[in-house]
């Protein structure tokens, strides 16, 4: 019984780390995104006439 129950909370964690890591990937690529738009407006900015 034991060894039934580690075997689930193992596959309950492991779901739970591969879960996390695709959520920070995706976060990843949601502030990479919003830096090239910030990069975009300084190179529009950089001749002074926003």
């Amino acid at each position: 019984m034991k060894r039934v129950i580690s075997l689930l909370l193992l596959g309950l964690f492991s779901t739970a780390m591969l879960s996390g890591c695709n959520t920070m990937a995706g976060a990843g690529k949601d502030m990479q995104k919003a830096g090239e738009k910030v990069e975009d407006k300084a190179g529009d900015c950089s001749d002074g006439k926003c």
